[in-house]
Parts: C-alpha cells; sequence; structure tokens
C-alpha cells in the first residue's frame, strides 16, 4: 500500500479555499486514479491542508501527468510514518510531468465582476473529462465548448489544459473585450497566432484564433449570439468532446432558469459528440437538483449521473449565493 499526500490548493480568498478542501476527495474519486484508492482522509501537517490518499498500487507514469492537471491539489507526496528509525512523517516530492499549452495565468489574471473562479472552472472541466467517453485521451485531443461564455474563464481553462475551446456570449461587451484580452496577452507572451472576425449571416458574429506554435491547441473560437443559436454560431467548427458552463449568477427567478436551459439544452445535446459529458452548475437554493435532474434529463435526452460523489457536489459560495450545486450528464456513445 502507498500513501500519496496532496496538497489542497492554495488560494487567496478563504471561502475557495473552503472550496477546494470540500471539492478535492470528489474530485481525486472521479480521477484515473479512482480504481486503485483504498482510502481518503483529510489531514493537515505544518498548517497547511492535505489529502491523504492511500493507494493500491504506485502511480504510472500516465499518471503523474494526471496527477498535475488536478484544479483542487496542487503538490504531490509520498508519505512515511517512519524512516528507519526516525519518526516522521516524512514527505517526497512527486514529480507530475505536466506542462500547461499556455500560461496558468491567462485563466487567473482577468478580473471582472462575475467571473467564475478558475479553480471552479479547472475542476468542471476536469469532471467533464472524467466522466466522459473520453477521459482516456489528453487534453490536447479534446475540444470544450461553453454555451454561456460570459468573460472566457472557460474556455481560457480549456487552453491552458491543452484543448481547443469554443463558446457563445450574447453580451457584446463581454465578446469583444474577451477577444481584446486573449489577442493581447498571445501578443505579450509572444504566442505565435491570427485572429480572423467572421461574420454569420442572420444570427452574429465570431472571431476565430488560431494557434502557430507546436504543443498549442490550434483554436479558439468564440461567437456573439443567442446560445439558443449555438448550432449555427459553430457551424463549421468540429463537435465538441465536452460542454462546461456556469449558469448565470443574476437569474432570480426558476422560471427564467428554466426557459434558458429549455432552449439551450436540446441544441447543446445535439452539438456533444457521443460519449461526451455535459457539466454545469447553478444556484441550487433556489432550484432544487431533483427538479434540475429532471429538466435536464426531458430536455436533452442527456442520462445525469447521480450516483456518489456526483451527488455531493453541492458548495457554498459567499453570504449572499448559500448553495451551487453542479450537474454531470452524459451522452450515450
Amino acid at each position: 500500500m502507498l500513501a500519496l499526500l496532496a496538497q489542497i490548493a492554495p488560494q487567496r480568498s478563504t471561502q475557495y479555499s473552503a472550496l477546494a478542501s470540500a471539492l478535492a476527495p470528489h474530485e481525486l474519486q472521479l480521477s484515473v486514479l479512482r480504481e486503485r484508492i483504498a482510502s481518503l482522509s483529510a489531514v493537515e501537517l505544518g498548517g497547511q491542508p492535505y489529502l491523504k490518499c492511500e493507494l493500491s498500487a504506485p502511480p504510472t507514469d500516465a499518471d503523474l501527468g494526471e496527477l498535475g492537471m488536478f484544479a483542487t491539489m496542487s503538490a504531490f507526496f509520498e508519505y512515511a510514518e517512519r524512516l528507519g528509525e526516525r519518526d516522521g512523517p516524512w514527505l517526497r516530492p512527486i514529480e507530475t510531468r505536466f506542462r500547461p499549452a499556455f500560461p496558468p495565468e491567462l485563466a487567473a489574471a482577468r478580473r471582472y465582476k462575475g467571473k467564475t473562479n478558475e479553480l471552479f472552472t479547472h475542476f468542471m472541466c476536469n469532471v467533464a473529462r472524467f466522466s466522459s467517453a473520453f477521459a482516456g485521451l489528453p487534453w490536447r485531443a479534446l475540444r470544450v465548448f461553453d454555451p454561456l461564455a460570459g468573460g472566457g474563464t472557460t474556455l481560457f481553462t480549456a487552453l491552458v489544459l491543452g484543448a481547443e475551446a469554443a463558446g457563445v456570449e450574447r453580451c457584446r461587451e463581454d465578446v469583444e473585450s474577451t477577444v481584446a484580452f486573449l489577442a493581447q496577452y498571445a501578443r505579450e507572451q509572444g504566442i505565435a497566432h491570427t485572429v480572423k472576425e467572421e461574420r454569420l449571416k442572420q444570427f452574429g458574429r465570431r472571431w476565430r484564433f488560431t494557434f502557430a506554435a507546436e504543443g498549442l491547441p490550434a483554436q479558439c473560437v468564440l461567437a456573439r449570439g443567442e446560445t439558443a443559436h449555438a448550432a449555427a454560431l459553430m457551424d463549421g467548427v468540429k463537435r465538441p468532446h465536452l460542454i462546461v458552463a456556469d449558469l448565470p449568477y443574476g437569474i432570480r427567478h426558476r422560471g427564467e432558469l428554466a426557459e434558458l436551459l429549455e432552449a439551450g439544452l436540446p441544441v447543446w445535446s445535439a452539438m456533444l459528440l457521443e460519449g461526451g459529458a455535459l457539466v454545469f452548475a447553478w444556484e441550487s437554493a433556489r432550484f432544487p437538483r431533483a427538479e434540475m435532474i429532471g429538466l435536464v434529463e426531458s430536455c436533452s435526452g442527456l442520462h445525469v449521473l447521480n450516483e456518489p460523489p456526483y451527488d455531493r457536489l453541492a458548495h457554498r459560495v459567499d453570504r449572499v449565493i448559500k448553495q451551487r450545486d453542479v450537474i454531470v450528464a452524459r451522452k450515450a456513445p
């Protein structure tokens, strides 16, 4: 039995530190290591929070690359209570071997009102991959679509991981500022790219970033328009393996949220590749989980995963947003 210690990812905000600690066990349980986990427990060493994970077999070379892609855990160690005659605990750092395609600051640098925490966005991306038929594929072989792209956090997170990214957003200011930010960031980082503005008859406009350097995702596409027209807005763009979205925080009424999903879900499901996964978060204090599952399955034809730990992803965001939950649904292969 091998004991592995995972350090909880540090956060500037105490509320997100609590979020990382709450979600880390679930991320680990859904990962490639899940079949070998014998036990999980929270521990504190030197004032720092960790997850102690006992594995039935050591991590493989492929596993080491996966470890570096976790959202809620930032460093990994082999753990020993004693070394010879010397009492521990003793930690030996593990080299994870993951190299991001873009600097991780891409997802963290831009701050704006209503921004989804990039750790949580990264967590949702990982859960989508782990839950799909494409869990064995590397990120560089995957495509991520955000039907409610906002300021682009999901798109930027997907690019950092190495996936191609695409999104739709109705707000003109959000789209144009996201395009300007990505173009400026690529220039400042010396990332070879081109950006092309495309006009789509009747539906809107979109911007297509093409990245030229080896090891980078091929492209990122962002369209301005209604999410109900997502299929038309993404015409000519390859279908996604994963759909990841954080539903708008400003929605106050269940009817408004239901209307958004009833219009969007059939379109998103049709776009999703067979075997793909849809993951989104919403404020569940006003819209209970059981009702959300019924809405998703009736409107999309997707199967919602609701066994543990999928049914344990609810979390507190702040004093205003008391509870936000996560739906994970899969399209039949």
